[in-house]
């Protein structure tokens, strides 16, 4: 039988390239688990910069954060202190309701329900 949690948001946060490390750690030591890096590129109207005329597209680093409801608010604030997204240019964060989620160890081992 599958187990389904409801229970879960995710937490995406988009930061400068090598940012990532560092809001990760925050995240854990706030109650995360863990999360997924992917890279990324910029090109919103205030990130293109020229170097001897030629656009540059800046690199980014997206940090997907799969949290508990009950953490969060915590990760959260750790990850917008970690990341300075309090300061403008310095990333984004959002966070997003997940209907269901499979796979994850706790609920496998039937430590959620």
């Amino acid at each position: 039988m599958m187990k389904v949690s409801k229970d879960h948001q995710l937490i995406v946060t988009i930061v400068k390239k090598g940012w990532a490390e560092k809001v990760i750690k925050a995240a854990k030591q706030a109650g995360a688990r863990g999360g997924t890096v992917l890279g990324g590129r910029g090109i919103g109207i205030h990130e293109q910069k020229k170097l001897l005329g030629i656009p540059i597209e800046p690199e980014k680093d997206i940090i997907l954060t799969l949290i508990h409801k009950d953490k969060t608010d915590a990760v959260l604030e750790a990850i917008v202190e970690a990341g300075q997204l309090q300061k403008p240019g310095t990333g984004v964060g959002f966070v997003i309701d997940v209907d269901k989620v499979v796979g994850i160890v706790s609920l496998i081992e039937d430590k959620c329900f």
